[in-house]
């Protein structure tokens, strides 16, 4: 697909987004209820309880979109204005795909302790807040500390929203290649936010062997420069570069820039090697590369026009659906892991026509170019945003009563 940078700035044009009314405003008595002297009413059944706001406001479907456009992708520190454009296409993303309201706010504030602060004035407007592309590792802190200051779900999707998707490959993947995780040798090449969160939900899976490496090689036992953060993916070995990694590797997670990995490195993976490269635009090692070296390989990227597309579409709408519609307070470890397993079982599931017919009429199927959904499969919805509920109830952080998830499946179903 070719794109030129007028036909680009021309859909930009304008700013991507709008607001749409919900209710009519067409007669004096309805300027009455929506504004004054009515709205008084709805003001005060909320003062006397507060969670009613979910009712009669739109806060159970809004969700903010921060960030202080300090680590945009592939942009890296572009600052707040020059990053609205990513943060418009993240609510069109949410409005699309789970049909939740998105706000998106640019902060000219670098102080990690003064976003937390804004956040949380900003808090009682939204059902959750959606952090992005804030720079590591303050978006570590900024995280933790809003969590726990508010009582709405917090994701930096960065971190988790590609944990997630991955974590889904690695299940389809390893199952495809008859390997079990926790025998598998992982190296991730990047030391990044989601590299981190990806290596901590790897290991939920039951992964024991991860070599992280970031620009000075591996994060080995003697290594004295490594911050708070790094010192978690500490692993005794001799291995001191990526290439000293990858020899009989199972899985490559790349998570860093282009062209940091050649195909002698990929000729030394063991058999049937997992490799995801998701550097955008231009990953650590082209697929065609890979091919040249190994037809054994199975191969993701965040690039649409290859199989396996690792996009976070996949995650932060449905999983916010989901924490929305059960009024969660935070979003948990097991509420990502049953979007992670979701995704993966939906892709075992039979491709809907329309799906193929966006992908020109590929016969798609589970299989090694197949082990996620794609992003235009309305399934993914009914699938993943019911798990996240689920796990939320069972998790004990939604006050919702008598939760019927299949009533739930089925509303959803309505709304495709």
């Amino acid at each position: 697909m070719n794109l030129t940078d007028k036909e680009i700035l021309e859909y930009h044009e304008g700013g991507k987004i709008s607001t749409n009314l919900t209710k009519n405003c067409n007669t004096q008595k309805d300027l009455s209820m929506a504004y004054t002297p009515g709205v008084a009413v709805a003001c005060k059944i909320i003062e006397a309880n507060e969670s009613l706001a979910y009712k009669y406001t739109a806060k159970g479907n809004t969700v903010a979109v921060i960030s202080d456009g300090t680590a945009v992708l592939g942009l890296g520190d572009i600052g707040p204005l020059a990053s609205k454009p990513v943060m418009e296409g993240k609510v069109v993303l949410f409005k699309k795909f789970a049909n939740v309201d998105g706000v998106d706010i640019e902060l000219d504030e670098k102080d990690p302790q003064k976003i937390v602060d804004i956040c949380v004035a900003l808090a009682p407007s939204f059902g959750g807040i959606n952090l992005e592309d804030i720079k590591a590792p303050k978006c570590f802190f900024i995280e933790q500390e809003l969590q726990k200051r508010v009582n709405i779900p917090i994701m930096h999707d960065d971190q988790h929203g590609t944990a997630i998707i991955t974590s889904a490959a690695l299940i389809n993947a390893s199952e495809l290649v008859n390997k079990k995780i926790p025998d598998m040798k992982i190296v991730i090449s990047g030391a990044g936010a989601a590299a981190m969160t990806c290596a901590k939900m790897y290991k939920k899976l039951g992964a024991k062997n991860i070599l992280m490496c970031d620009s000075k090689g591996v994060i080995n036992h003697t290594r004295d420069d490594l911050n708070e953060y790094k010192k978690e993916f500490i692993i005794k070995t001799n291995d001191k570069t990526i290439s000293d990694a990858l020899k009989d590797a199972d899985m490559l997670l790349g998570l860093s820039v282009a062209k940091t990995v050649s195909k002698e490195m990929v000729a030394s993976m063991a058999k049937d090697p997992i490799i995801l490269v998701l550097a955008n635009p231009t990953p650590e090692i082209l697929p065609s590369e890979i091919k040249e070296v190994r037809d054994d390989a199975i191969i993701g990227t965040g690039r649409s026009d290859f199989p396996n597309q690792v996009n976070n579409v996949l995650g932060f709408p449905f999983i916010f659906r989901g924490a929305l519609d059960v009024q969660a307070k935070k979003i948990t470890e097991n509420m990502k892991m049953a979007a992670a397993v979701a995704l993966a079982s939906l892709a075992k599931e039979d491709v809907p026509s329309y799906v193929k017919d966006a992908y020109n009429g590929q016969d798609i199927s589970f299989s090694k170019e197949y082990i996620i959904p794609k992003p235009f499969d309305k399934s993914v919805l009914t699938w993943v945003a019911p798990a996240v509920a689920q796990a939320a109830i069972e998790d004990g952080v939604s006050d919702i009563k008598d939760f019927d998830i299949k009533k739930y499946k089925e509303s959803l179903l309505a709304s495709i």
